[in-house]
């Protein structure tokens, strides 16, 4: 027997329950994964929640890292031994020990440590499809960057920086903001005693950023689209103050043809070629220096409740993980 994080109610963080599960032999296109740190992200306290509806009972987590233990039936690119990792799911990362598909997971180098792995992979490949495939930012391009001191807000820093792009990062605090600007955010914004629009007008000399980046929805929706240039793109792509309220498609019309987005990254890696290619990417990143952990919490995989709280009260930056 080995233990997991499970809920068998949504709610708040204490529907979380720390549970003896069995983990049988995987079956056939599956591996048995021990893992060795987890990615605590957002999307957890969306699963958590109900915002985004799953089976109950259920164990949350889509990203982790690992062990393969035991290779089950018609798996021939992994073997026992091999240091892998995952960040796009399916579900059940709290737990010490599962099973996952093998096509879903991606061996991890030497050089890059499993914590790094952990924090970086989901994060850095949902950067990656962002600023790559979603909306190609080029060297000379701004962008504003909601929660610049964020798990996904740091790193995009980092790699916009790496291209030479200008970055306008939202930040709730001064310390926030310093760890944004020491990970290469060019301008920052106390969304808290500012207003962010202003800001952005002024930084841009009154033409607005072509693409938008926002993670924390309803709160900073209306005031992002009257940041973009004529035919910009609004790409909401998490709820962290709320789902943002439907939209009517005029809207976008009178303010300059926008195009509104809301993407997830399970889609721009669902294809194994994808999939590769994004934590390619990401690792290559990390190979150079152009990305770098900024990992600032580090939870028990027992205490993901205290975890929740932390993450939903907006009291972390950087990255945090869970250990098993």
């Amino acid at each position: 027997m080995t233990h997991a994080i499970t809920f068998s109610e949504t709610g708040g963080p204490d529907v979380l329950k720390w549970s003896e599960i069995g983990v049988p032999s995987p079956n056939a296109g599956e591996v048995r994964l021990r893992h060795t740190a987890i990615g605590l992200n957002f999307i957890d306290t969306y699963h958590r929640s109900g915002l985004y509806p799953m089976p109950l009972p259920a164990i949350p987590g889509i990203e982790g890292v690992g062990v393969v233990e035991e290779v089950g039936e018609g798996v021939t690119h992994l073997s026992k031994g091999d240091r892998v990792g995952y960040p796009a799911g399916p579900a059940g990362a709290y737990a010490q020990v599962r099973n996952i598909p093998a096509d879903k997971l991606v061996e991890i180098p030497d050089s890059v440590s499993d914590q790094d792995a952990a924090a970086l992979l989901l994060k850095g490949c949902t950067v990656e499809f962002l600023i790559r495939r979603l909306y190609r930012v080029n060297s000379g391009d701004t962008v504003l960057f909601h929660a610049a001191a964020g798990g996904v807000g740091l790193i995009a820093c980092q790699w916009l920086s790496s291209i030479g792009a200008t970055i306008i990062g939202t930040v709730g605090s001064e310390e926030k903001a310093k760890v944004a600007r020491e990970n290469g955010c060019t301008h920052t914004v106390l969304y808290r005693d500012e207003d962010f629009q202003e800001a952005v007008m002024d930084i841009t000399d009154g033409q607005g950023v072509p693409v938008v980046y926002d993670s924390v929805g309803a709160a900073t929706f209306d005031k992002s689209l009257d940041c973009l240039s004529r035919r910009g793109m609004m790409v909401t792509f998490g709820n962290a103050t709320g789902p943002v309220p439907p939209v009517a498609p005029g809207l976008l019309a009178q303010k300059g043809s926008l195009i509104l987005t809301r993407p997830t990254l399970m889609d721009y890696v669902a294809e194994r070629d994808d999939l590769v290619s994004a934590s390619a990417s990401v690792m290559a990143k990390i190979a150079t220096g152009a990305i770098r952990s900024n990992i600032r919490q580090i939870f028990a995989l027992e205490h993901a409740t205290q975890a929740h709280i932390a993450l939903e009260a907006r009291k972390t930056s950087g990255q945090s993980i869970l250990t098993p």
